[in-house]
C-alpha cells in the first residue's frame, strides 16, 4: 500500500462539506469478511478499506478532538 504523497494516486482522507469524513484505501472486503471481530459486519453497499497508518497519522493534525 502506498502513502499520502500529494500526487493523487495514493490513499487519502478528507472532510466533506457536511462534516463527514471520506477515505480512499485498498478494498479488503473479501479478504477480511470471514475474519471480522465479533459484532462487526459489512452490510450491503459497504466496503472494508485499509488506509495505511502513515496516512491516518498525516491526517491527525486536521482531525478535531472530540
Amino acid at each position: 500500500m502506498g502513502n499520502t504523497s500529494g500526487d493523487g494516486s495514493c490513499p487519502d482522507i478528507w472532510e466533506l462539506s457536511n462534516g463527514d469524513v471520506a477515505m480512499i484505501g485498498q478494498d479488503a472486503t473479501e479478504e477480511y469478511r470471514g475474519r471480522l471481530p465479533d459484532g462487526v459486519s459489512i452490510d450491503p453497499g459497504e466496503r472494508l478499506i485499509i488506509v495505511p497508518r502513515s496516512t491516518v497519522v498525516a491526517a491527525k493534525v486536521d482531525i478535531p478532538d472530540a
